[in-house]
């Protein structure tokens, strides 16, 4: 961002008050000029399409923001908060309006936002076509006006009795008193803030993003004003978060990780290694901020720090040998016969060694195999490797980690349900960016081809977690005999 550049932020004129707020403390305490266009969601939507420029985006409800991302104007985006619209009056009800019903006596008159401009006039259009009243209401209105603060000015002022307007916003009047109706309650909607695409600066943007949606910044003066906000990210100007992850996901996560942190302006901390090594070190006392494990077990080991995983990813469990397969393994048995040297990961330091003990038990030829075990290391690589140079006759190793050496091993595929593992995304329920961890699962899903460039499925990103939480559960218990 050169010097005087400032960033152009488009926002719904609902948000106004802690709009500026927040901008002119943002402006004191760095320095950066925010250029700020208020209007109607709708009014600023077509503004963005035809301008094709500027940084931010801010609509009163979600609507508008996924007419955005579909159109391909937007990138991350963050929420602020929750508003509800309402029958906005003058203090003390003179009119005793109390049902929309009310808005339609002969001695009532009232002002609407234009569906067209204003997110609350599209909200509420939307809400009373629902429930049958909207021909009425919209040809009985005074006037029609292209943002809700109009609405809410016209009933200030007098010039209409009652204004279908934000909750918030209403709030923000004192003059104003709000009538709640089941009608309108229906339609409770978020206040999100994205990334335009145009944006010449993602990182400047980004930073008075998070600031602007900060639990300790923005979001206190956004609950002053009367508006629910989320729960929101702690604020830094550059954030730190430290990351797990299994070593298999590593060539699929790695480039994309670092992109996400120089465009955010934060600092990733990523440590990779065997999930049973990273799994001691959280029992011992570490925090990470999200885990991404080689198999969902491994997670569930310390469910108790991280909110529900998401599954992104999966890949077989395979049997690599040397190019020709001089030893002809062909199946899991066959690791028994006499003579055949074998690799495997170790059962405590890593997943995939969890794993293969769990299916090797299961298929009835753990005590056989481990008899020929002649490596046991915490990763999956170190076993190709030993394979490749002939250390080895045969390994036990995740289809991804045998990808690389395709041309110089042979993949023998073990037909066994155990034979696989799945690698779920999980936030760490302590953290105080969950917010940004969950735009970083963002970027790692818009970049899925990296994972099936080198041999996972990819899963995209589902949360039907319980069938799999129950069989986890179970089946640990049965080999170890331990509770998860």
């Amino acid at each position: 961002m050169a010097e005087g550049d400032a960033i152009e932020f488009y926002c719904a004129a609902g948000m106004k008050v802690p709009v500026e707020l927040i901008r002119e403390a943002y402006e004191k305490e760095y320095g950066v000029p925010i250029q700020i266009q208020y209007g109607g969601s709708g009014t600023l939507l077509s503004n963005i399409k035809i301008a094709n420029r500027g940084d931010l985006y801010l609509a009163a409800d979600q609507s508008y923001i996924d007419i955005a991302k579909q159109d391909g104007l937007l990138q991350e985006t963050i929420p602020i908060a929750n508003i509800t619209p309402i029958i906005a009056v003058k203090k003390g009800n003179p009119k005793n309006i109390h049902s929309i019903e009310d808005l339609l006596r002969d001695d009532v008159s009232y002002s609407l936002a234009n569906p067209d401009a204003a997110s609350v006039g599209r909200t509420c259009k939307n809400l009373l076509e629902a429930s049958g009243d909207w021909a009425q209401i919209e040809s009985g209105a005074k006037v029609m006006k292209p943002t809700v603060n109009d609405v809410a000015n016209d009933v200030k002022l007098g010039a209409v009795d009652a204004g279908l307007v934000w909750d918030a916003v209403a709030a923000q009047y004192p003059e104003l008193e709000r009538v709640h109706v089941d009608e309108l309650d229906r339609g409770e909607m978020t206040i999100t803030i994205g990334v335009l695409s145009s944006t010449q600066m993602p990182t400047d943007a980004l930073r008075f993003a998070r600031y602007l949606t900060a639990k300790d910044k923005g979001l206190t003066i956004f609950n002053k004003h009367g508006y629910r906000a989320v729960e929101g990210d702690a604020w830094a100007v550059k954030p730190e978060i430290v990351f797990f992850s299994g070593t298999v996901n590593k060539p699929a996560i790695d480039e994309t990780i670092n992109k996400f942190a120089e465009r955010e302006g934060v600092e990733v901390d990523t440590v990779y290694n065997g999930c049973g090594i990273l799994v001691a070190q959280m029992k011992a006392g570490q925090r990470p901020d999200a885990y991404f494990a080689c198999d969902v077990s491994f997670v569930k080991q310390v469910g108790d720090l991280f909110l529900d995983f998401t599954k992104l990813a999966k890949t077989d469990i395979v049997i690599a040998v040397q190019k020709g397969n001089p030893k002809n393994i062909q199946s899991l048995n066959d690791l028994t016969n006499e003579g055949v040297s074998i690799g495997v990961c170790n059962e405590e330091q890593s997943a995939l060694g969890y794993l293969t003990m769990r299916l090797l038990k299961d298929a009835g030829v753990y005590e056989g195999v481990r008899k020929n075990v002649k490596s046991e290391v915490p990763v999956g690589p170190f076993l190709v490797n030993q394979t490749e140079t002939g250390s080895l006759d045969a390994c036990i190793v995740y289809e991804v980690n045998a990808h690389p050496a395709k041309d110089k091993l042979d993949i023998i595929k073990i037909d066994h349900p155990l034979a696989n593992a799945t690698q779920p995304y999980a936030v760490a329920d302590y953290s105080g960016h969950k917010y940004l961890l969950s735009r970083l699962l963002d970027s790692i899903r818009a970049h899925h081809q990296n994972f099936e460039n080198v041999g996972f499925e990819w899963l995209g990103g589902s949360t039907d977690n319980q069938e799999e939480d129950e069989w986890t559960k179970d089946k640990v218990k049965t080999l170890t005999g331990q509770e998860m």
